[in-house]
C-alpha cells in the first residue's frame, strides 16, 4: 500500500513546487514590466542604473568618512593626530550627546540622496543609506539598547506622509538587531525649517521642541540610546533631542546620521 502511495505523493510534491515557482514568477511580473517601461535612474545624474538608485560613477563620488576622525564628533581629520585627540569643535562646544558618527560627508551627491528621500518620496534609497549608516556606526550600535529616530511634528509628518529618519532607523534595526522605539520621543512644538538659520538661531528654534512621552520614561531610564537622523549640520536638533532623553534619565545618547557637514579648513 505504501509503495503504491509513494509515486502519488511524489507527483503531488512536484506539482506543488511547480505551482509555487509559477506564483513567484507571476508576483515579479508587474515589477519586471515596470522596470522595462520605466528603468531606474541614478538619483544624482539621472543615468539608467541597475541597483538602488546610485550609479557607479556617483557612488565613487560619495565621500565616505573613515578613520582618522574625532572620537567624539566623528569629524574626519586631514591627518592622524594620535589616539583620543579631539577636534576643535568637540573641545570648544561639546554637545549633550556623547558621540556622533556619519556615513558620508554632506557633499553634492549626498545632498541629492537626502533631498530625494526626504522630499521626493524616494523611500527606495533608504535600504542602501541605512546599511552605510549601520557600517559607520558599528561601535555605537554595539552597546546600544534602542534606536530613536528624530521625530517630526504631526503637521510636517502629515504633509510628508512618512519620517525619513524613521525609515533609516528601521533599516539599521534590520542590520543590527536593535529595536526602534519611535514613540518614546515627541516633537511637541512646531518649528521653522532650519535651512538658512545661523547656529544660534538653529539652537533657539528647537529649544524645548522635544519631549519624552510621560508614559515612556521608564523605557528610557538607564538605557543607551542611538539617535538616528539624516543630516547633522550644526547639531542643534540632535542636541535638543539628546537633552530631552537625558532629562528622562537615559544613561547615554549617541548620534548616527547618514551625512554630516564638514567645514573646510
Amino acid at each position: 500500500m505504501d509503495a503504491e502511495a509513494s509515486p502519488s505523493r511524489s507527483i503531488s510534491s512536484h506539482l506543488r513546487g511547480a505551482l509555487k515557482a509559477c506564483r513567484g514568477v507571476l508576483a515579479h511580473l508587474p515589477r519586471l514590466a515596470l522596470d522595462i517601461a520605466l528603468p531606474t535612474l541614478c538619483v544624482s545624474c539621472r543615468e539608467p542604473v541597475d541597483g538602488e538608485g546610485v550609479c557607479a560613477a556617483c557612488w565613487a563620488r560619495l565621500s565616505f568618512i573613515e578613520r582618522p576622525y574625532c572620537p567624539r564628533l566623528g569629524i574626519p581629520f586631514v591627518y592622524d593626530p594620535g589616539p583620543d585627540m579631539l577636534s576643535m569643535e568637540a573641545i570648544a562646544s561639546p554637545p549633550a550627546y556623547q558621540r556622533a558618527r556619519a556615513a558620508v560627508r554632506y557633499d553634492d551627491v549626498a545632498r541629492t540622496l537626502v533631498h530625494a528621500l526626504k522630499y521626493q518620496d524616494r523611500t527606495d534609497l533608504a535600504p542602501a543609506m541605512g546599511r552605510w549608516m549601520a557600517r559607520a556606526g558599528g561601535e555605537l550600535l554595539a552597546g546600544a539598547d534602542m534606536l530613536v529616530p528624530v521625530p517630526l511634528h504631526w503637521r510636517r509628518a502629515w504633509r510628508r506622509r512618512y519620517n525619513q529618519s524613521g525609515a533609516l532607523a528601521h533599516i539599521i534595526a534590520r542590520q543590527s538587531g536593535i529595536k526602534v522605539r519611535g514613540e518614546v520621543l515627541r516633537r511637541v512644538r512646531h518649528t521653522e525649517q532650519q535651512i538658512g538659520l545661523s547656529r544660534a538661531q538653529r539652537a533657539a528654534n528647537v529649544q524645548g521642541a522635544f519631549q519624552v512621552s510621560p508614559d515612556r520614561q521608564a523605557e528610557i531610564q538607564g538605557r543607551r540610546i542611538v539617535l538616528v537622523d539624516d543630516v547633522l549640520t550644526s547639531g542643534a536638533t540632535l542636541d535638543a533631542c539628546a537633552r530631552a532623553l537625558l532629562r528622562a534619565k537615559a544613561a547615554q545618547v549617541d548620534v548616527l546620521v547618514f551625512a554630516r557637514v564638514v567645514e573646510s579648513r
